[in-house]
């Protein structure tokens, strides 16, 4: 079967090789650096114990240092899946989303007509590019000086010129002998609906030449020199060559650069890439005036792990920012995001380093913030949260902007900050800042005249996130004291949803260092958190009541009290939930239903704060079969009541 130009080029673009590979290797983790596509794994082509198979998953190939098998995606699964050249193709285009082109026996004939279209394509960047020369093209070259590209950059980027007349391309590659239907299917002319013959697709433009991944150049954009003309930017209309939703322009110069660890960077337009890539950022591609499209987002996912969108300062640049947010997020995965540059008010990239060199668009780089961040910013900015529905509304739209992203544990982390960022937000304001219940300003700066104890004081919270935060505090202090307890409990762990930022850093630091003894547990906790965190964890007073924080050696007290603070916790979190989608459904489910599922809820809540059965003895026997002083038991339950006693909410201002 013959397969058109291209193609497989675009199959290879659109294939993670890391992701085909490692459906057949364990990745060593201490030498791969996923972020940089540079994994090492033991070869699965012969036996082996160390990881000398490489995977460079940027340049799309992989070799093993020990059997020195080579090759790419397809000859991988052809070697794996023991299948011909043409299967391996099949399975690999299915998993891209790629149609495999029809077995066509005309193929061979579609391949050559694709090769002469680009061969024409050529002709027309020499045309355009000696066109620039003429004297019909001054005002193009004041206008590219003007923009401060000189005659070397004019030249390294292909610029161009169609001048104005209708028919000067159509009866220059003419009279070189080219077919009338070629020049049409390269999209360079137009049919005339008057009889007469076809006129040019461009005129009277600056031309920049669009080129593949391969090089080959596959389409133009035209910027308009007559300031009325309805479109300032035209792109060739889609053709057997160009797909504009599947192309990016200066793809292959910044998939190189990338490659030897430069950012990748997203601009908005020709101008800009050529901009920022003069001034040092050869990484830089641009869409094709749309917004990226899920296609674009896979390309430059393979070219680096974390693009970086550069915004325009506007109030355009900013709305194709936020639409693109819900596009991402069903994309998402662990490793690969966006971040987002925001240029200042009323510029673009090209203005930044005209006006402050490569230095002053750096310092925007080095500050440009992830996608939840983007966010955050899209559900509050400008909205007013000055009632508790308003409260809700935005947890709502933020709840169903999280749910779109498949993976649980990337979901998780999301979920994570959007919390830290809520309780900056309404933890954290001061009277100048809510303006009548309108958010302006920084948010996360402190509220004016409040002591660092006030800012941190369980009376800020709920009666209810009061005793969360107990309860957390309770679970993280026992298993930095029993860190050998962590396997048994790592998943309820893994899943907690923590209600302060300071316990959410403590529970991911236990996470990835939960096989260490207590005192080497604590000190790389504290590497990672700060000693703040851990001093005032281990400080409240309701800790040092805690049976197993007491005695350190009873391990049988430290598997009780933990078993026991999950099931609380997630039972009176499982009520709150309940509670709120009932309030959400109250105006169209009212009715028994509603009021059952309610009642279960409460229920399950008082069965796992109180316990199924009572008795008279000194001990009480847990789900799982150990007994605990009914006592001591008593006593952080106790805590919680006296604590609840106190109305939250009452703050000094």
């Amino acid at each position: 079967m013959s397969l058109p130009p291209g193609f497989l080029d675009e199959l290879r673009s659109r294939t993670s090789l890391a992701q085909v590979v490692g459906r057949k290797v364990m990745w060593d983790p201490r030498k791969s650096n996923q972020g940089k596509g540079d994994m090492w794994a033991p070869c699965p082509f012969h036996q082996e114990k160390t990881a000398s198979f490489h995977v460079d998953d940027r340049k799309g190939y992989y070799y093993c240092f020990g059997c020195h098998a080579k090759g790419d995606a397809i000859s991988f699964v052809r070697e794996t899946e023991n299948v011909s050249f043409i299967e391996a193709i099949e399975i690999l285009a299915r998993e891209a989303g790629m149609p495999m082109p029809e077995r066509d026996p005309k193929a061979q004939e579609k391949a050559d007509r694709r090769t002469r279209l680009a061969e024409v394509m050529e002709r027309a960047v020499q045309h355009f590019r000696l066109q620039l020369k003429t004297g019909a093209a001054a005002e193009a070259r004041d206008y590219l000086a003007g923009r401060g590209l000189s005659s070397d950059v004019q030249e390294r980027w292909e610029i161009g010129f169609a001048p104005p007349g209708w028919q000067g391309l159509w009866d220059h590659l003419r009279g070189k002998g080219v077919e009338e239907d070629l020049i049409l299917g390269a999209g360079l002319a137009k049919p005339s609906n008057q009889g007469k013959a076809p006129y040019d697709t461009f005129r009277n433009r600056i031309m920049f030449p669009i080129r593949d991944a391969p090089g080959r150049a596959i389409a133009f954009g035209g910027r308009a020199m007559d300031p009325t003309d309805n479109a300032k930017y035209l792109n060739s209309p889609e053709t057997e060559l160009f797909d504009k939703g599947r192309s990016l322009f200066n793809v292959r110069s910044a998939r190189e650069a990338a490659g030897k660890g430069q950012s990748l960077l997203v601009a908005e337009g020709y101008m800009d890439v050529i901009a920022l890539s003069e001034a040092g950022f050869t990484a830089t591609v641009a869409p094709l005036g749309t917004a990226i499209t899920e296609d674009q987002l896979q390309m430059l996912w393979r070219i680096a792990p974390e693009p970086v969108i550069a915004l325009d300062g506007d109030t355009a640049g900013l709305r194709a920012a936020m639409r693109l947010i819900d596009m991402v997020l069903p994309q998402l995965e662990a490793g690969k995001s966006l971040r987002f540059a925001i240029m200042p008010p009323g510029q673009d990239p090209d203005d930044v380093i005209r006006t402050g060199g490569a230095g002053a668009m750096q310092k925007i780089l080095d500050q440009a913030q992830p996608l939840v961040h983007l966010l955050w910013r899209r559900e509050t900015e400008g909205k007013v949260f000055d009632s508790p529905e308003r409260k809700a509304a935005l947890d709502k739209a933020l709840r169903s902007a999280i749910q779109k992203i498949p993976d649980a544990t990337l979901k998780r982390h999301y979920g994570d900050e959007i919390q830290r960022l809520r309780w900056e937000l309404f933890g954290n304001r001061s009277k100048g800042q809510r303006q009548g219940g309108r958010l302006r300003g920084n948010w996360n700066k402190d509220p004016a005249g409040a002591t660092p104890g006030a800012r941190a004081s369980l009376l800020a919270a709920t009666a209810g996130e009061i005793e969360d935060q107990l309860r957390e505090a309770v679970i993280l202090a026992v298993l930095l004291t029993h860190p050998a307890l962590l396997p048994d409990f790592e998943d309820e762990l893994d899943r907690l949803d923590c209600s302060l930022p300071d316990h959410a850093r403590i529970r991911d630091a236990v996470l990835r260092h939960g096989g260490c003894e207590p005192n080497e547990l604590k000190a790389k906790v504290v590497g990672e958190t700060g000693a703040d965190a851990l001093e005032k964890l281990f400080t409240q007073s309701h800790i040092a009541v805690i049976p197993a924080i007491r005695h350190s050696s009873d391990v049988g007290a430290a598997r009780q009290c933990l078993h026991e603070e999950f099931v609380k916790l997630g039972a009176r979190r499982g009520a709150a939930r309940e509670v709120s989608e009932a309030m959400q459904d109250i105006d169209r489910l009212a009715d028994e239903g509603l009021t059952w599922r309610l009642t279960q809820a409460a229920l399950a809540k008082e069965r796992a704060e109180h316990g199924s059965s009572e008795d008279k003895t000194v001990y009480d026997t847990a789900p799982s079969g150990a007994r605990m002083n009914r006592e001591e038991r008593s006593a952080f339950d106790a805590l919680i009541s006296n604590i609840q006693f106190t109305k939250p909410g009452r703050r000094s201002d």
